[in-house]
């Protein structure tokens, strides 16, 4: 190796972010802590030293607060260990390794610099230094670092939870080194899974100062036309592409005193805002908070839980009452309408009260939106995402004001504003309603997105990460550059290969239907995809640039063939679907599932029959059939059965068969789903070998690659053989722990009469311990199992409920 080689790898080491650091073991410290592990980054999280003996105690009680958390923060309860406690006091050497300094405390300036102060000593000069402040200046909180760190200082803003929320923004202070922000976002971005958005050094920066501005018009709006707490949230959730929580409801998650801390900072920092008319805090937020009431965190906010109801709060009364979500039909039916011109037209057209409470909150967001972008944001691009990624909108304001025609809503808020029904009387900014994004009909273009600095469409980010980023989602107006080529194609299936620098050699398949179920028709594609890759590719990936990977079973489309012959016809059916995982099991080249979000029954029977997986950290994998009646059968139990024997025959200790198969199986007779592909993993859908990747649109660039790879180093199908299975005393002590379920009221009777059947098959039926079978012997007990359980009325009824309502039937 040359001299010149080394140094290469020496520099690419050491640009590397190894370590991180996490001051502050509140809510958001012990949370980021907690994503750090999930990602496999080492991580060591400081507080004050505790009074008592232990000078970790207000870590560990961190730490530990962690594993009772719901959502869950972490992707394995088990990550929770790996941790690294530390105080101020003791163990500020620790952080002589560390590439990246997260300071998470409480938004106090002086606390923050105090902390500082305490900290600069003893970091290395290499060392990127953080705030993870929600709107304090960044600026300001750089003034106390000794001047030779001042480069190497930024905003880093976590969104709450940081484990579920996209969002982090990147905040430089003048002084920030450009390179170092790249190496940060790069970081955020891949190894994180996180989309970053670079805001200007601004109070609330841009997410809260545009989402809190809509929470602020959503309050003055509510009292103006009378709306309760209910009702407006029915009307600005799900309804209205916004966060199922509505608005008030997700006041309660985030915490009242969070979100009184950003309305002041909003208070004090922006005298001079046009709008700050509605900055003052609404009297029922001033009496919650003042009485301790913080939502979620404390039991009660806006709501209260009391028993099996949700109370809300009344102010007239200072008391909790019954719950009123009426909510207007003319309302619901504009905001069912989906072409967007036609909704806003109807929704400022209309006398209904909640219809011009929804117009009006609408045009409050994108009326300010416009104003500010030039003050907050390098461009628009960056604000649509910030309210996309940090509050979980389906649009952010500038793709739903596009969306809906630029030049028509723009003339509708100018009207608004000149008859002084808008909050402020500061008129659209000249680019809104002239010029280019006039002309161009919209901010976000083919040629980028409107930066009102530069006065120009500016494209994406050049950054070599983004490249990872295949089949990202588009903001409206923007256009795919991803040249891709279709192969094959039909009504379920979409065969199609990447361009260069990508590999052109792997085959990818794609499935059409809704949530990716497996129909018949996909069944027949996943066929005709591996046919077409054994005879032209190199290798195959089955994924998909949106979510999920697939759902299961396309009941909808199989429900005609048992309406018109029974259990019967599904025969068929079911033969095809356990010959196609089969076929990519056995297939003459490598096929690698590219895994993310819902990976359910049939889904997941087909991700465990790949030759590999790369999967997101965000996937949800389980074997669910029980719930509608049924057990898996289209191969998942013939893989447990299998997969316990080669677990088995790879160890030299003398642990019974059962032992592996045990957590399969009853994860299986519980529909249990994974929390994350960590867990997933540690269920045995996924394996050690397996690729878990953070970010979900980095998951097709690395299966392409994978399944390239092991094309390229001579990788072969697996040869057919016999295994062995635990037999009737398997089955035997598998009952007796579905019978502790049952007594425990984990399971229902019939529940426990679906995981005989499973234990059955899983134990490869009633046969002595230890008898070879092949893979055709239990697939044809899970056939007959399966078609046994379809035939039972109680099953019937658990799958008609679940077409039903979407939820599943216990009887």
């Amino acid at each position: 190796m040359s001299s010149t080689q080394t140094i290469s790898m020496q520099t690419e080491v050491s640009t590397r972010i190894r370590k991180v650091a996490v001051c502050g073991a509140g809510v958001m410290g012990a949370q980021i802590a907690a994503h750090c592990v999930n990602a496999g980054i080492p991580v060591v999280l400081f507080d004050l030293p505790a009074s008592q003996a232990d000078k970790n105690a207000i870590v560990h009680k961190a730490i530990a607060q962690l594993k009772k958390l719901n959502p869950a923060p972490l992707g394995s309860l088990a990550l929770a260990e790996l941790i690294t406690p530390a105080n101020y006091e003791d163990d500020l050497s620790l952080l002589a390794d560390c590439d990246l300094l997260i300071e998470a405390i409480a938004e106090r300036l002086d606390w923050k610099q105090d902390l500082y102060r305490k900290l600069a000593p003893a970091l290395q000069e290499h060392t990127i230094v953080a705030s993870n402040t929600s709107g304090l200046s960044i600026s300001a909180l750089a003034q106390v670092l000794p001047e030779q760190l001042r480069h190497r200082f930024c905003g880093v803003h976590f969104f709450n939870p940081p484990r579920y929320m996209n969002l982090v923004e990147l905040i430089p202070t003048n002084e920030t080194e450009p390179v170092l922000l790249d190496k940060l976002e790069t970081f955020l971005v891949s190894e994180l899974g996180k989309g970053v958005v670079r805001a200007k050094d601004t109070p609330n920066f841009i997410g809260n100062r545009i989402g809190v501005f809509g929470i602020l018009s959503v309050f003055t709006q509510a009292q103006k036309f009378g709306l309760t707490y209910e009702q407006v949230d029915t009307l600005t959730g799900t309804r209205l592409g916004r966060a199922k929580s509505g608005t008030y409801r997700t006041a309660d998650v985030v915490g009242l005193d969070t979100l009184v801390h950003v309305i002041r900072t909003m208070q004090d920092q922006l005298p001079n805002d046009s709008f700050k008319s509605c900055f003052a805090l609404p009297a029922d937020l001033q009496y919650l908070f003042d009485h301790g009431a913080l939502g979620q965190k404390t039991g009660a906010g806006f709501f209260r839980k009391q028993g099996r109801d949700i109370l809300r709060f009344d102010l007239t009364s200072q008391q909790y009452v019954a719950a009123d979500a009426e909510v207007s039909a003319e309302a619901l039916d504009i905001l069912a309408e989906r072409d967007p011109a036609k909704k806003l037209a109807a929704l400022r057209a209309s006398s209904d009260p909640q219809a011009q409470f929804v117009w009006a909150v609408l045009r409050d967001t994108l009326h300010y939106s416009a104003v500010h972008l030039a003050q907050i944001a390098d461009n628009a691009r960056q604000l649509d995402l910030a309210m996309k990624w940090g509050f979980g909108h389906q649009q952010g304001p500038f793709e739903i004001w596009q969306a809906a025609g630029w030049r028509q809503v723009a003339d509708w808020i100018s009207a608004d504003i000149q008859a002084g029904k808008a909050l402020s009387d500061q008129a659209l900014p000249d680019w809104a309603i002239r010029g280019p994004v006039w002309e161009a009909q919209g901010v976000h273009t083919a040629a980028g997105s409107w930066n009102p600095h530069e006065g120009r469409f500016e494209g994406r980010s050049k950054l070599p990460v983004y490249s990872r980023q295949l089949g990202a989602p588009l903001l409206v107006g923007e256009q795919a550059t991803l040249d891709t080529k279709v192969v094959y194609q039909d009504e379920a299936v979409l065969c199609w290969t990447l361009p260069a620098p990508h590999p052109q050699d792997v085959l990818i398949v794609s499935f059409k239907t809704k949530m990716h179920t497996l129909s018949p028709a996909v069944v027949a594609g996943v066929v005709k995809a591996v046919s077409l890759a054994e005879r032209s590719y190199q290798a195959l990936v089955i994924g998909h640039t949106d979510d999920p990977f697939s759902a299961g079973a396309d009941l909808k489309a199989i429900l005609p063939a048992f309406e018109q012959g029974g259990a019967a016809a599904i025969e068929p059916i079911e033969k095809a679907m356990q010959d196609m995982v089969q076929r990519v099991r056995y297939a003459q080249v490598p096929v690698v599932a590219a895994v993310a979000g819902l990976a359910l029954g049939g889904g997941c029977e087909l991700l465990v029959h790949c030759a590999h997986r790369v999967a997101a950290f965000e996937s949800y994998i389980g074997l669910v059939e029980v719930g509608i009646g049924l057990i898996p059968g289209a191969g998942g139990l013939t893989y447990g059965a299998r997969r316990a024997a080669e677990l088995q025959a790879a160890t030299v200790s003398e642990v019974p068969l059962l032992a592996y198969l045990k957590r399969f199986a009853l994860a299986a007779a519980g529909a249990q789903v994974s929390r994350s592909a960590i867990d997933a993993r540690e269920i045995g859908y996924l394996r050690e070998s397996d690729n878990i990747v953070m970010n979900r649109n980095e998951v097709l660039y690395v299966a392409a690659r994978q399944a390239k790879a092991m094309a390229e180093a001579g990788w072969r199908a697996p040869l057919a053989q016999r295994f062995p299975v635990a037999g009737r005393d398997g089955i035997a002590t598998l009952k007796a722990q579905l019978l502790n379920m049952k007594v425990g009221g984990y399971i229902s009777d019939y529940d426990f009469r679906i995981a005989e059947h499973l234990a059955t098959v899983l134990c490869g039926g009633d046969v002595d311990p230890g008898t070879l079978v092949d893979e055709a012997w239990l697939l044809g007990l899970e056939r007959r199992a399966f078609l046994e359980l379809l035939a039972n009325p109680k099953t019937q009824e658990r799958i008609m409920g679940m077409l039903k309502t979407g939820k599943p039937v216990r009887n």
